[in-house]
C-alpha cells in the first residue's frame, strides 16, 4: 500500500501538469496527500520541516541563476541582438538550409545563456518566414527548435549555463565543465542524428508534394528590414558569458580557498561557506551578470527605452520557473521520506550499474514531472548519496556522474505534459497532433545519446 502511495502522488502530479494546473499549487497538496495516507498526523511537521524547507534550500541556491538568465535573455532581445545573430547565422549557412540555419541559431542561444523560452520566441519568426520561403511544412519547426534549444547546448556541451548542468554541480561538488569530451561527443551525437532524422521528414514530406501549408494560425508579421547591431558585437555577450564562466570557475577557489569566512564587523560569528558546493553557481552568475553589463553598454539606447516592462516579465517568468522547480524539489523530498519510497529505491538499486542507474532515475522522474529539472531534482535529492557511493565504490569520476544525470534529465523530460513543449506548440501555432511526433523523435535521439556516451566512457575511459 505504501508504495502505491508512491506511485499515485507522482500520478497525480504528472497528470495536474499535463492538464495545465500550477505545479506551485499541486505539489505540495501531492505530498500531503501522501503523507496524509501514511500517517495523518505528520502533515504539519513535514511540510514545514521538509516541504518548505527544501524548497527554501533550492530557491536560495537557484533562484538567482534563473533571474540573470531571463534577463540576460530578455536584454539580448531588447537589444536587437538575437535579430541580428540570426540573420548573421542565417546568412552563413543559407536559406536553403533552412534547418540547419535554426538548429544554429538555437544552439548559439542557449549555449551562451539565453533561456530556452525566450530562445523559442525569438527564433519562431525566423522559422517561419525561412520554411514558407523552401516550401518545407510548418509542421516540421517545432522538431527543429527542439533540436536546437532543448538538447545539446541544454545539458550536454560542457560550461552551458543552463540550470539542467548547474543543478548537478551542488550534489556532487563538480563543476559545469564536468566530463568536456563525453558531453561534446554526446551532443554532437544528437545533433547529427536529429539534423539527419528532420532532413528525412523534410524529403519525405517533399516526395508526397506537401508544402509549407495553408490556413495556420498564429503566423508572425514579415521580418522587418531595421538596422540591426552589428552581429560580432551581438555574438560577444554569449562567448563573454562562456569565457568569464570558464575563468571564474578556476579563480574563484584561488581567491576563496575551500572555505570562506566572512564577519562584516569585528567580534561578530563570522558567516562561513563552503566554496566547493556553490563554485558552478557563483561562476555563472558571476558571468551572466557581465553579460548583462556588456549588453546594456553597448545597447544602451535599445535597452533603456523597454527596459522597465522587460525586466518586469523577465523577473515573473524567473519567479515562476524557480518557484515551479522548486516546489517538484520539495516534492521529491517528501516522497523520498515515505515508506513506499524504500521500495522505489530498491528496484532502482538493483540496476547494478551506477551510471545506467542514475540515467534511468533522472530521465523517468523527469518525464514523470514533464520537466528536466525538476525530475533531476527529485532523483538527485532522494538518492545522490547512494549514486555517489556507488559511482565510488565503482572508481568512477563524479564528474562522469553530473554528465549522464545532466543529460538523462533531458531524455524523457520533453513528453506531451512539458512545459516547454506546450509553449513551442502554442507559439507556433500547432497541436500535439500536428507535430509531437517530430518532438517525441527528437526525445528518443536525446535519450540514446546518454547510453550512447556511458558505453563511451567504459570502451574507451573518456572524461
Amino acid at each position: 500500500m505504501s508504495f502505491v502511495i508512491c506511485l499515485a502522488a507522482l500520478g497525480f502530479l504528472m497528470f495536474v501538469a499535463y492538464r495545465g494546473y500550477s505545479v506551485i499549487l499541486f505539489a505540495p497538496i501531492a505530498a500531503m496527500g501522501a503523507v496524509l495516507l501514511t500517517d495523518p498526523s505528520a502533515v504539519p511537521p513535514i511540510f514545514t520541516g521538509l516541504f518548505m524547507e527544501r524548497m527554501v534550500i533550492f530557491v536560495k541556491l537557484y533562484f538567482p541563476v534563473f533571474l540573470l538568465g531571463a534577463v540576460f535573455g530578455k536584454v539580448i532581445e531588447l537589444s536587437g541582438f538575437s535579430k541580428s545573430i540570426v540573420s548573421a547565422v542565417i546568412g552563413v549557412v543559407g536559406r536553403e538550409r533552412a534547418m540547419l540555419s535554426i538548429v544554429a541559431v538555437c544552439c548559439l542561444l542557449t549555449y551562451g545563456g539565453v533561456s530556452l523560452f525566450v530562445v523559442v520566441f525569438a527564433v519562431y519568426p525566423f522559422a517561419a518566414e525561412m520554411f514558407r520561403q523552401g516550401n518545407i511544412p510548418k509542421r516540421l519547426i517545432p522538431g527543429t527548435i527542439a533540436l536546437g534549444a532543448f538538447t545539446a547546448t541544454m545539458d550536454s556541451f560542457p560550461g552551458t549555463p543552463q540550470i539542467q548542468n548547474i543543478i548537478p554541480t551542488t550534489f556532487f561538488k563538480t563543476t559545469t565543465w564536468a566530463a568536456p569530451w563525453l558531453g561534446t561527443i554526446g551532443g554532437l551525437f544528437i545533433l547529427t542524428v536529429g539534423l539527419i532524422y528532420l532532413d528525412w521528414r523534410r524529403r519525405a514530406a517533399a516526395n508526397a508534394g506537401e508544402g509549407y501549408g495553408t490556413g495556420h494560425i498564429n503566423e508572425p508579421e514579415p521580418i522587418s528590414k531595421e538596422a540591426l547591431p552589428n552581429p560580432i558585437l551581438a555574438l560577444t555577450p554569449l562567448l563573454l558569458v562562456l569565457v568569464v564562466n570558464f575563468i571564474f570557475t578556476s579563480l574563484i577557489p584561488k581567491y576563496y580557498g575551500a572555505t570562506s569566512e566572512v564577519a562584516l564587523v569585528a567580534g561578530t560569528k563570522p558567516i562561513v561557506q563552503q566554496v566547493s558546493s556553490v563554485l558552478a553557481i557563483w561562476a555563472v552568475e558571476g558571468a551572466l551578470v557581465i553579460g548583462i553589463l556588456f549588453v546594456v553598454a553597448f545597447g544602451w539606447k535599445q535597452v533603456t527605452a523597454k527596459f522597465a516592462t522587460g525586466s518586469q516579465q523577465a523577473i515573473a517568468g524567473s519567479l515562476l520557473a524557480s518557484l515551479n522547480t522548486a516546489s517538484e524539489y520539495g516534492f521529491g523530498a517528501v516522497i523520498a521520506a515515505l515508506p513506499g519510497f524504500l521500495v522505489i529505491r530498491d528496484v532502482l538499486t538493483a540496476i547494478p550499474n551506477p551510471l545506467v542507474n542514475i540515467a534511468v532515475s533522472v530521465t523517468v522522474l523527469a518525464g514523470i514531472t514533464g520537466s528536466a529539472s525538476g525530475g533531476m531534482s527529485i532523483a538527485l535529492a532522494a538518492m545522490a548519496d547512494q549514486f555517489v557511493a556507488m559511482a565510488n565504490a565503482a572508481h568512477i569520476p563524479l564528474e562522469v556522474l553530473h554528465r549522464v544525470a545532466s543529460m538523462a534529465s533531458g531524455g524523457m523530460d520533453t513528453l506531451p505534459h512539458n512545459g516547454a513543449v506546450i509553449t513551442l506548440l502554442n507559439v507556433t501555432g500547432l497541436t500535439h497532433r500536428q507535430s509531437y511526433k517530430d518532438i517525441f523523435a527528437i526525445t528518443v535521439i536525446k535519450t540514446s545519446s546518454v547510453f550512447v556516451v556511458i558505453a563511451l566512457y567504459y570502451l574507451t575511459g573518456l572524461v
